[in-house]
């Protein structure tokens, strides 16, 4: 698998910044970027969630992030920029956990890539969020739409 020089992808403990990823991924061929956020939210089945708390094998969780971006670009060729951002260990609610930016040239090529990336990613990827609950009790969550759960069912049919 060849990797694009125009492909980042990071897996960092630090803060993710949105206006990073958007200015990562501008271009002046481009009239359109795509971002998808992904954030803690403060509950899940009526209970309070106070933190979100994610691991991962990085070697293959970025070997699974780089064949992603190629997928991306064999479906959408006119895709410019592609930059994955996804945090690792402690995330408060309301901080983001992923943030994907994708550059085309217009908008329903990056629209349907980001789409695809978050899906394939939640999917595939090999990264494990656990809930902290305000009562105390944590819960590893396992991805609906992970592959591994349904027998291999592919999350886009």
């Amino acid at each position: 698998m060849a990797v694009n020089s125009l492909d980042l992808i990071s897996l960092t403990t630090g803060k993710l910044s949105a206006d990073a990823v958007s200015e990562s991924v501008t271009c002046a061929s481009c009239g359109a970027i795509s971002l998808f956020i992904g954030t803690t939210r403060d509950n899940f089945e009526g209970k309070k969630v106070i933190r979100l708390e994610y691991e991962a094998y990085v070697p293959m969780a970025e070997l699974e992030l780089k064949k992603i971006c190629s997928d991306i670009r064999t479906k959408w060729p006119s895709v410019r920029h592609i930059n994955i951002q996804h945090r690792l260990g402690v995330v408060p609610v309301t901080e983001a956990s992923v943030i994907i930016g994708i550059s085309s040239p217009h908008r329903s090529e990056s629209l349907e890539a980001v789409k695809f990336c978050i899906d394939i990613l939640k999917a595939t990827v090999p990264i494990w969020k656990k809930e902290i609950y305000e009562s105390g009790e944590p819960c590893w969550k396992e991805n609906k739409e992970c592959l591994w759960a349904d027998g291999g069912k592919d999350p886009n049919g």
